[in-house]
């Protein structure tokens, strides 16, 4: 199968084949794609710019703010922390996500939430950058680099530090590839055990839309040094058994661009009959 930019180049408008790689959808025709630029208009109108690419499951439709952003490769932040929490449990350096901890390195740091013990569940939760980068020195790079090529995700380069690299190194993925690689894990279909993908499943973060449900998990480049740059938001929404895997990203210019990030998922979700 040709790498997807490939694929997208060959295309030209994305609009007139599948955002997907084949690989998800075996056996079955390619979904139908659409851009949407009221999507785009959204981030306009937050005084910013980002992308929204939304995967609904039930209509075989994927839909996009746009053809160009949805596919360029951005490095992951803390979205990494899903495949690195089901790395950790594969490998056994997280045995239970309640139970093992992670103590406090005693380093005052800006987030508070940061300055104390974790599970892999509460870290997940706090999104707890250094938590994460113990977890990935334990994991190695041979096994690290093992896990991301069986994901098949982004473009697998974790070079730039083992506790570095989703943060300021090497590593890329875009929107289009997020959502893949999150309907993989939405539907247990990863190359791993099922019961590291229920218990990540099991811990990402929640929130509730009226009678909606959103997995997700954000990510925010620089967040660690005070200085962020770009927002991610990469997940699925439930509303009853219809489900919409979807992934945004936004330039984080201003202060309030940061909770934008869930503000503009759901006002894309509830654009196009998700939530």
């Amino acid at each position: 199968m040709p790498p997807l930019i490939t694929r997208r180049q060959a295309l030209g408008l994305v609009a007139a084949a599948t955002l997907l790689p084949q690989r998800s959808f075996a056996h079955v025709a390619p979904p139908r794609s659409e851009i949407r630029e009221s999507l785009a208009k959204r981030f306009a109108d937050a005084g910013t710019e980002g992308t929204f690419v939304g995967y609904m499951v039930d209509e075989y439709l994927v839909i996009a703010s746009d053809k160009d952003r949805s596919g360029e490769g951005k490095l992951p932040a803390s979205t990494f922390k899903i495949p690195n929490s089901l790395i950790a449990l594969e490998t056994g350096v997280v045995e239970d996500p309640d139970k093992d901890v992670f103590p406090w390195d005693g380093v005052k740091r800006p987030i508070e939430t940061w300055n104390k013990d974790h599970t892999l569940r509460s870290a997940i939760a706090a999104s707890v950058v250094p938590v994460y980068q113990e977890i990935a020195r334990r994991i190695g790079q041979e096994r690290m680099q093992k896990y991301v090529d069986l994901f098949e995700y982004g473009n697998r380069d974790i070079g730039g530090g083992i506790d570095q690299f989703w943060l300021t190194g090497n590593l890329r993925i875009d929107p289009v590839e997020q959502v893949d690689f999150v309907d993989r894990l939405r539907r247990g279909v990863l190359p791993i055990s099922k019961r590291s993908q229920d218990l990540v499943r099991d811990i990402l973060p929640v929130t509730k839309v009226a009678d909606a449900v959103i997995r997700a998990k954000t990510g925010l480049l620089g967040a660690e040094q005070g200085k962020p740059s770009l927002g991610w938001l990469v997940g699925w929404a439930e509303k009853g058994s219809a489900q919409t895997v979807f992934a945004l990203n936004v330039d984080c210019r201003e202060e309030r661009h940061i909770a934008a990030r869930m503000t503009l998922a759901q006002a894309c979700l509830a654009d196009i009959g998700a939530i």
